[in-house]
C-alpha cells in the first residue's frame, strides 16, 4: 500500500510540472496533441482540441507539442512562437513545482505551528536561565546579527563553537543585552537550554512557508555547486537517491502520517523543479540555454535536428546516471 502511495504521489508531483508547460503552451496558443497524465499504453482518453489521456503506468506524464521537437511551419507551432513565450512554456514547469512546495508547506506549518523566537521554556541552571534569560523573552538579535527565525537562533547557537554570544532580548517592550555561553548536549550541538514558543495563524504559516522553501532552493543550489565541483560530502553516490531511494523514503514516510506525506512531497516537488532548471540537454534548464544562445544569435533559430540531437545524448547520459544512482539505491535498500 505504502509503494502504491509513493507512485501516486510522484505521479501527482509530476502532474504539476506538465500542467504548468501545458496551460503556459494554451495561453500562448500553442497546440498541444497530448496532455497525458501516466505513461504507457493510454486506458481512457477524451478527444477535443488537445487529447487528455490517463496511461497505464502512474509513473509521471507528458505534454505533447506541435514543433516541439521537429521543424512546423504551423502558426500554432511551439517553434514559430517568440522566444520570450517558449521561455515562459519551458520555465512553468520547475515554476509550478515551486508553487506546488510552498501550497503544500502552508498546512503543514499551520498544523505543526510556527516556531518563534519567544521563549516557551527556560531551563532551569541551564547556560540561559543562568544569564538572566526568563520565559516569554524575545531574542532579536545575536552579536549584533538580527534573527528573524528560530532556526537562525539554532544556527547562531551551533556556529559559536561554544564561545560567548550577547543576545538583545525583548523583555515587555524592553531591550536587554545578555551574555550567555553555550555548552554541547550529547548530540554534539552547543545549546542554553531554550524552548522556542510554537504560533498556529495562517499568516505565519504562508510566511514561513516562502521562508522555508527559499532555504531549500540555496541549500539544493549549494548541493549542485558541490555536485560540479566534485566535493559532495560523502560522495555522489551516497548523497544522491533515485526513484526507488524516493519510493522507499515517501513508504517510510507514509507510516508515520501525512504531514510527513505531505512534507516529503514538497521536498521531491521541489527537488524536481530546481533539478529541471540545470542547463543540461534534456533538462528544461538545458532547453531555455538553447534560447538564450538563440536571443544571443539575433533570433538566429539552432537547427532542430541539432537540438535534437543534443538532447537524445544528454538523456542517455542522464538515464546512465539514473542506473547508477538505482544501483546504490539497491545496496541501500538490501
Amino acid at each position: 500500500m505504502t509503494i502504491i502511495v509513493a507512485l501516486l504521489l510522484f505521479s501527482a508531483i509530476v502532474f504539476i510540472h506538465e500542467l504548468g508547460h501545458f496551460l503556459f503552451a494554451k495561453m500562448n496558443g500553442i497546440k498541444v496533441h497530448e496532455f497525458s497524465i501516466g505513461m504507457g499504453p493510454k486506458i481512457y482518453s477524451i478527444k477535443k482540441d488537445t487529447d487528455y489521456s490517463i496511461r497505464l503506468l502512474p509513473i509521471g506524464g507528458f505534454v505533447s507539442m506541435e514543433g516541439e521537437d521537429e521543424d512546423s511551419k504551423d502558426p500554432r507551432s511551439f517553434g514559430e512562437k517568440s522566444i520570450l513565450q517558449r521561455a515562459s512554456v519551458i520555465f512553468a514547469g520547475p515554476f509550478f513545482n515551486i508553487i506546488f512546495t510552498i501550497i503544500l508547506f502552508i498546512p503543514i506549518f499551520l498544523f505543526m505551528g510556527n516556531q518563534t523566537t519567544t521563549l516557551a521554556g527556560v531551563a532551569e541552571n541551564g547556560p540561559a536561565y543562568q544569564a538572566g534569560i526568563r520565559v516569554g523573552d524575545t531574542i532579536e538579535a545575536v552579536n549584533g546579527e538580527q534573527v528573524k527565525t528560530w532556526q537562525d537562533v539554532i544556527q547562531s547557537l551551533n556556529e559559536s563553537d561554544g564561545s560567548e554570544l550577547k543576545l538583545s532580548i525583548d523583555r515587555n517592550g524592553k531591550n536587554e543585552e545578555l551574555t550567555v555561553t553555550p555548552e554541547k548536549n550529547a548530540e554534539g550541538r552547543y545549546v542554553i537550554g531554550i524552548e522556542t514558543k510554537v504560533e498556529r495563524n495562517l499568516f505565519a504559516s504562508i510566511k514561513n512557508a516562502f521562508a522555508t522553501t527559499w532555504d531549500m532552493i540555496v541549500q539544493m543550489v549549494t548541493f549542485l555547486g558541490q555536485l560540479v565541483t566534485g566535493t559532495v560530502p560523502g560522495g555522489v553516490g551516497n548523497s544522491v537517491t533515485g526513484p526507488l531511494g524516493v519510493i522507499n523514503i515517501v513508504s517510510q514516510a507514509a507510516k508515520v502520517g501525512i504531514i510527513n506525506v505531505m512534507y516529503i512531497a514538497a521536498v521531491i516537488s521541489l527537488n524536481l523543479g530546481i533539478i529541471n532548471l540545470v542547463p543540461l540537454p534534456a533538462l528544461d534548464g538545458g532547453r531555455l540555454l538553447m534560447l538564450a544562445i538563440e536571443a544571443i544569435r539575433g533570433g538566429k533559430k539552432i537547427d532542430p535536428n541539432k537540438e535534437a540531437m543534443i538532447n537524445m545524448v544528454g538523456l542517455g547520459a542522464l538515464m546512465l546516471f539514473m542506473v547508477f544512482i538505482t544501483y546504490k539505491d539497491i545496496l541501500r535498500l538490501f
